[in-house]
């Protein structure tokens, strides 16, 4: 039964015009999800339009409007099936979207395929985006080295490709040797599901068999519940239901739980997932469920859901470590971007900026900088602007993370150390 395998989220990631979209296409027909007759509909439409090459990306954008205004649709969650898992592609469309989704749509991936273009090798976002999944908590990575087709399959190539990546993951903390490196077109399907006659110098797995060989994520369960709150319905009948994806512990009918930082309290009536009802819900399930006694103006967005003797943190302040990863200038005392945390959005204000750290070794480098800069990392205190619902990294992984936008672009990323709870 496909409802015994276990499930894995998976995030695509990569710079723009690596061929993530072709590289999802790809993998969603070799396993199956989509059919042949589909990809050959798409491959006719994508010629008439002289865009043969987008035959697969259309896979992803197979909604005919979005098409025809020539842009990828926000998150689209898609399944597809290996031997052993089932799997959920959380796609990250464009780079800007891309972080605010990492937050809210992949900080929920167990496992990453960073796709880099063989011809062009790592660039900014390329770095940026490795930098990210490390910080949003994805610890397994599959590298596919793409358009391999463009590079004449030159296993020179590949190994240069190999070695400005594998430097950039071990700076962060990953462990390149433990990283299968893959050379792949997803526009020719070499090595997506089996081994390709056109690199017979390369012995590894394929990017389906790799996917085999991760490892089933642990299901948080010990951990007190939290859920954040994505949206709250008022369905007529059964009153309001909040959605969002179960991030630790478990939810059982009869349950009493409290929403914070509102403060909203009340018994579990009833879970849903897939429009059926369920008896308990654990990490990694999106869910809807009732409370009674809640009503519509007591739960939004942003809200996390947790039981009513363990509640969810709220900060008054709280420590974390960033990484700047750009700024146009310095950034210093008084600061206060948005920070883009589990589903909440939250002015924060930089109270004290406390150490810079030294990148490559984690150990502070100065004590109380007067700024610090894009490259940068730091331990900084922070302020709140109103109540948000933030959880030590080390307690709460799945709370714990942050990053912090303005501008219109992810200035920095980072993980709470500490909070100082508001009395």
């Amino acid at each position: 039964m496909a409802a015994e395998k276990p499930h894995m989220n998976l995030a695509v990631i990569g710079h723009i015009d690596h061929g993530k979209s072709t590289f999802v296409g790809r993998l969603m027909f070799e396993t199956g999800a989509v059919p042949p007759h589909v990809i050959e509909k798409f491959k006719e439409e994508a010629k008439l339009k002289g865009k043969e090459s987008f035959a697969f990306a259309w896979v992803m954008d197979s909604l005919k409007e979005e098409r025809e205004r020539g842009i990828t649709i926000d998150i689209a969650h898609k399944r597809f099936d290996t031997e052993k898992y089932y799997f959920t592609v959380v796609d990250c469309p464009g780079h800007r979207d891309f972080v605010k989704n990492m937050i809210t749509g992949a900080s929920q991936a167990d496992a990453a395929v960073l796709v880099v273009a063989a011809p062009d090798g790592v660039m900014a976002q390329t770095k940026e985006h490795i930098f990210l999944s490390k910080t949003l908590g994805i610890n397994q990575l599959i590298v596919a080295v793409n358009k391999m087709d463009a590079a004449k399959y030159d296993e020179a190539r590949y190994k240069e490709v190999v070695e400005e990546v594998s430097k950039i993951l071990r700076m962060i903390g990953f462990k390149p040797d433990e990283i299968p490196f893959i050379p792949t077109s997803a526009f020719e399907g070499d090595n997506i599901k089996e081994n390709s006659a056109n690199t017979p110098w390369y012995k590894g797995p394929s990017v389906i068999q790799a996917l085999n060989n991760l490892k089933e994520p642990e299901k948080p369960t010990s951990l007190p519940l939290r859920i954040p709150v994505e949206d709250a319905y008022t369905i007529s009948g059964i009153g309001t239901v909040p959605v969002g994806r179960v991030e630790t512990g478990i939810m059982k009918k009869g349950d009493q739980v409290v929403f914070m930082p509102s403060n909203a309290t009340g018994e579990v009536k009833s879970i849903e997932m897939h429009h059926e009802e369920i008896p308990q819900a654990v990490p990694g399930d999106n869910i809807g469920w009732s409370v009674r006694g809640i009503g519509k103006n007591d739960v939004r967005r942003g809200d996390v859901c947790g039981p009513k003797d363990a509640p969810p943190s709220v900060a008054d302040e709280f420590t974390g470590q960033i990484v700047v990863l750009q700024h146009p200038s310095a950034i210093t005392v008084g600061y206060t971007p948005v920070f883009h945390s589990h589903t909440s959005q939250v002015a924060c204000m930089f109270m004290s900026i406390d150490k810079k750290l030294d990148p490559k070794t984690g150990q502070p480098s100065e004590e109380n900088p007067a700024f610090i800069k894009a490259g940068d990392a730091a331990i900084v205190t922070f302020k709140p602007t109103k109540p948000m619902v933030l959880e030590p990294a080390k307690e709460i992984p799945q709370l714990g993370r942050f990053a912090v936008r303005d501008m219109g672009m992810t200035i920095a990323a980072g993980v709470c150390l500490s909070v100082k709870k508001k009395e």
